[in-house]
């Protein structure tokens, strides 16, 4: 008996200082799309009408522990045994190597993506016309674009032939041999009151162009790992991409939150406020999660479990539910939430006309 019992105690002091690689995701705050936080408004629109709204269109979080953290394993085993907390290997949400800051810079740039899609498909489905521009994402440190060029600028032209494209920036700097000079024709990057880049800038006069010269450099200074059919091609050090521009502001003010899964509620939310007696919620409680593409599609997210425990928690009645999302959400639903399975935007305007109308019934549900 006293060996048995000093195995036993031997065990759970193990058991306790054992450090298993898993990480605990747990319901987060929501944060009503239609309301405030902070003291100032979740959405904000300049320069075009924008109407009164109430009820609720509340985008869901995921808690995630950081990346440094390491559960005991007696700490892994009451988290599988509670419903409101998720166990999963380490490496599902930190990518082997990755860093807080890295998860933190991650988020941030899916968020931000996430922010622009939601704005477009938003206009699109609303018939409002949606531009868009070749822009300047990023600028390599040390590269001879540094300091020349910035994230933001609008590229209008290369060596004076006009460009659109990715693919044709490309083509016109490697046109080069590493040495030559490459003439950039940009509209600077419009900054905010704070000095930074604006989150969407709108097309600039004729006479905001300038042209700037950016000497070019072999790939393979910039990056000693380029393949060997691009490394001695000529380079400037910068990524570019397509910004899409509005004809009005469209401002998400949301802080300390990231990953691209509030795109859906986004999107509601900016067509809630810009139309005439809207209203799309009657003044329900509605949640919901879903990432969102430039032309509508409703896609997957991840933490599915733990945002219908956070939006029935809140007060949520009715959950929006990516339909790739349905069968895991549909295991254990809250008391008193009704999953309503969502593919397009379109589709989630659709079910919220059948909350309003009291046709709860007919919504298109996630069945077990």
């Amino acid at each position: 008996m006293l060996a048995a019992t000093l195995l036993l105690i031997a065990l759970l002091c193990v058991s306790v200082l054992m450090k298993v690689p898993y990480t605990e995701m747990s319901p987060g705050p929501t944060y009503n799309t239609l309301g405030d936080q902070g003291g100032k408004p979740v959405i904000t629109i300049t320069g075009h009408d924008s109407y009164p709204t109430t009820g609720h269109l509340n985008m869901t979080t995921v808690q995630v522990t950081g990346a440094r953290y390491e559960p005991s394993l007696v700490n892994a085993v009451i988290g599988w045994l509670r419903d409101d907390v998720l166990v999963v290997p380490h490496d599902n949400v930190y990518p082997k190597g990755q860093t807080d800051a890295d998860a933190k810079k991650q988020n941030a740039e899916e968020f931000a993506s996430s922010e622009d899609s939601a704005r477009t498909a938003a206009l699109k489905q609303l018939g409002v016309p949606v531009g868009s521009e070749l822009i300047v994402k990023s600028v390599t440190a040390g590269a001879p674009a540094e300091g020349r060029l910035h994230a933001g600028d609008q590229i209008v032209a290369v060596d004076g032939a006009a460009v659109t494209s990715v693919d044709q920036v490309v083509a016109a700097v490697t046109k080069h041999k590493p040495g030559e000079s490459a003439v950039f024709t940009v509209v600077p990057r419009v900054k905010d009151a704070a000095g930074g880049p604006a989150a969407a800038a709108q097309p600039a006069a004729p006479g905001a162009r300038t042209d700037v010269t950016v000497p070019t450099v072999k790939v393979r200074d910039l990056d000693p790992k380029a393949p060997a059919e691009r490394a001695d091609l000529a380079a400037v050090g910068i990524g570019t991409g397509i910004r899409h521009t509005y004809p009005f502001q469209i401002d998400i003010g949301l802080q300390d939150v990231g990953g691209p899964s509030a795109g859906l509620m986004f999107s509601l939310g900016i067509i809630d406020k810009l139309t005439p007696g809207g209203d799309i919620t009657g003044g329900k409680f509605v949640a919901g999660t879903g990432t969102i593409d430039d032309d509508g599609k409703v896609g997957p997210i991840g933490g599915i479990a733990m945002k219908i425990i956070a939006a029935r928690d809140a007060g949520a009645e009715y959950f929006l539910t990516p339909s790739s999302n349905c069968a895991e959400a549909a295991k254990n639903v809250p008391s008193g939430l009704t999953l309503v399975r969502t593919d397009t935007l379109d589709g989630a305007l659709k079910s919220l006309e059948q909350i309003r109308s009291g046709q709860a019934s007919a919504l298109p549900s996630c069945a077990k």
